[in-house]
């Protein structure tokens, strides 16, 4: 490699993590074509295109990155991971970097990883009332409180804000994660590394032998995770985790489903909450626009046709997409003991929903067309978000 081209490799990496920065993006994809390399970024959660890198400065761009993140610059057969730390225009960024051979050179993939992403608790998208039950809930000297949702519904962030809630001075707060997305300084954070045999299983194990009052798991992933998961908040712990389902529902069937004894679930749990994350209409370019149908949460008539909703339109502070930002929505559900009932007779999910409908917990869809008459978001990224 040329001394001029690898200052050009340089200053095309510095350019590209510095314009993902400035739009907030969460990852930056490097994708190999024949004529060039392609570069899109993750922002608010949906792909925009970049800039293109001409095909004579990509391989140096490359291995450029695999330097930095300490990888086998030779090595482009097999996938890689790795982290490092950039300093465009004087601003630290720590990046974590994955490598994937494809047919056309290696594709790379770093994810911003911004200490700044804690979302202090108040702005999460919580109301008032909904903000004091979980406040309450997070309080509490024990119980298992768990956050569910598909990949990138912000469960982590939510869990992240939560700690922010607790008296860490007074408490001693662990966590396994996989992997550590922010570092917390007042509290000891741990990294699950299933090859040298540390699983979250392990780990938890661990951790009850610490002494610790409140325990955050990454995630619960089977049977043995949730099982001493749920025995710990049994015997004077607050176990925070995250669960991968789509409404609250479906966490507390998965939970009994995963062969934990139902009574020691129904004991347990304290609170779920489903969340998932929405984009927030683009002030600039939106909208007003009438509905040309009723919307609907089942058989109800949430938004009536003819009702004026926003719209995105896009521009160029929103990169075309009518989006700038996002909010989360949550359906939040405390355990009480017809819940607990249900739980330790297995019930169905029908069961579930028939209490919840009867107790008044509104659905994701329809806490979601509430932040629509709001006028933060539109009735599309609503039905997206909630199929």
């Amino acid at each position: 490699m040329s001394d001029q081209s690898e200052q050009g490799a340089v200053i095309v990496l510095d350019e590209i993590v510095r314009r993902a920065v400035r739009a907030h993006a969460s990852d930056i994809h490097l994708e190999p074509k024949r004529d060039r390399m392609n570069v899109r970024l993750r922002v608010d959660g949906e792909m925009v295109e970049e800039q293109a890198v001409p095909l004579e400065v990509a391989p140096e761009v490359i291995s450029r990155i695999k330097v930095l993140a300490r990888m086998d610059i030779a090595e482009r057969r097999v996938p890689q991971d790795g982290q490092l730390t950039l300093s465009p225009e004087g601003h630290v960024v720590h990046l974590r970097a994955s490598s994937f051979p494809s047919s056309l050179g290696e594709k790379v993939v770093m994810r911003i990883l911004s200490g700044q992403a804690l979302i202090p608790f108040e702005q999460l998208g919580l109301d008032a009332p909904t903000q004091a039950l979980v406040r309450e809930l997070v309080g509490r000297p024990q119980g298992f409180l768990v956050t569910s949702g598909p990949t990138g519904s912000g469960k982590t962030s939510t869990l992240y804000s939560f700690m922010r809630l607790i008296d860490t001075r007074r408490t001693n707060v662990m966590t396994l994660e996989d992997p550590i997305e922010v570092e917390l300084p007042q509290i000891t954070q741990g990294q699950t590394n299933v090859k040298a045999g540390f699983t979250f299983a392990t780990g938890l194990r661990a951790i009850l032998r610490q002494d610790p009052d409140v325990i955050m798991v990454g995630e619960i992933r089977d049977a043995e995770t949730a099982g001493i998961a749920l025995q710990a908040s049994l015997t004077g712990h607050l176990v925070l985790s995250t669960v991968h389902t789509s409404d609250a529902v479906e966490t507390a069937v998965r939970l009994v489903d995963l062969g934990v004894e139902p009574w020691i679930v129904a004991n347990a749990l304290t609170g779920i909450l489903a969340q998932r994350l929405i984009r927030r209409v683009c002030k600039n370019c939106q909208e007003l626009a009438p509905l040309e149908a009723d919307v609907m949460d089942g058989d109800d008539i949430i938004l009536p046709e003819g009702t004026k909703v926003v719209k995105a339109r896009g521009c160029a502070t929103c990169f075309r997409t009518g989006y700038k930002g996002r909010t989360g929505i949550f359906e939040v559900v405390m355990i009480d003991d017809a819940m607990r009932e249900l739980i330790k007779h297995k019930a169905s999910p029908r069961e579930y929903r028939t209490l919840l409908k009867k107790r008044g917990v509104d659905t994701l869809r329809r806490i979601g067309l509430a932040k629509v008459r709001e006028g933060l978001t539109t009735v599309e990224e609503v039905m997206r978000v909630t199929v």
